[in-house]
């Protein structure tokens, strides 16, 4: 169990998301990136979780909520694929610092890929390899265990998979070191956690590839934290069938969690079952959203 500290204040503004509002100026893309004002002990830190796929869109949304690149101090990627890295590379070139760290799972750079309805790479593109990443300022942090961004700010690390209902949500590929191909079980789909005092977690995912109630259950067992002030991110049931999306719901409400917000890969249907399950404790997400703890 980690010993996790507390921080004093957390904003949460969605930078980039599927949907945005009515009139919105902002640019919408299929993915997601959340940007982290952390505050802790007088020392404030600028975290972005995810880049989405569109730098050019990110970069222009960033400009409309008065956030310079600059001020980004650390970037974590949830996982490998494209709509939530392509264009890290753009992105540290925009934020101009030598050694940023960039935070994620060490088989982050692996080929993943789908062949229906055809063969498609959707990992980390090879403009944003490694090298690249390196040579554009980042410097790369990659484990498998729960990693402190600052105290009272961790990654989940990978998530053990408990639930039997849960699953990965699309049929992935990847080919092994003997070159093998098997089923890609995303084990670095990793999730971020921030805490609170008095308020408890605030939970953000990616895609939650490895199961929302899974990422949950980790996140209590590994911080002894059972408060969950909010879960925020995508939950990855666009394409779940309906017993899935039910026993989801189900799951889910028997954690002390005051606020889901859910989008990008989350569904209609899954938004509708979890706004039936929680009513007013639910919203969907959408670009330019601000959440203040």
């Amino acid at each position: 169990m980690i010993t996790l500290e507390y921080l004093d204040k957390l904003i949460v503004t969605i930078v980039a998301e599927d949907s945005v509002l009515y009139e919105s100026p902002f640019w919408g893309q299929h993915g997601i990136s959340i940007l982290l004002e952390v505050y802790k002990n007088n020392i404030k830190k600028n975290i972005l979780v995810d880049v989405a796929q569109n730098s050019e869109a990110l970069l222009h949304n960033l400009s409309l909520l008065n956030i310079s690149p600059l001020t980004i101090d650390a970037i974590v990627l949830t996982h490998c694929h494209y709509d939530h890295t392509q264009g890290l590379v753009e992105i540290l070139r925009a934020i101009g610092k030598n050694d940023l760290p960039v935070i994620s799972h060490p088989s982050i750079f692996r080929l993943n890929f789908i062949t229906s309805p055809y063969l498609r790479h959707v990992g980390v593109m090879n403009r944003d390899s490694k090298e690249k990443i390196e040579e554009s300022g980042g410097s790369l942090f990659l484990t498998s265990d729960p990693f402190q961004v600052m105290p009272g700010l961790i990654t989940t690390g990978e998530v053990r998979r408990q639930t039997d209902f849960e699953e990965v949500g699309i049929p992935l590929k990847t080919i092994t070191d003997d070159n093998k191909i098997v089923e890609d079980k995303m084990k670095d789909d990793i999730s971020v956690i921030a805490n609170l005092k008095d308020e408890g977690m605030v939970i953000l995912t990616g895609c939650s590839h490895a199961g929302i109630v899974n990422i949950l259950k980790h996140s209590v067992e590994i911080t002894g934290e059972n408060k969950i002030k909010a879960v925020i991110g995508g939950l990855h049931l666009v394409e779940a069938p309906m017993e899935r999306i039910k026993k989801t719901a189900e799951a889910l409400s028997k954690f002390d969690i005051s606020l889901i917000s859910a989008g990008h890969c989350t569904g209609f249907e899954a938004q509708v079952e979890l706004y039936h399950t929680f009513k007013q404790k639910f919203s969907p997400l959408h670009t330019g959203m601000k959440f203040v703890f």
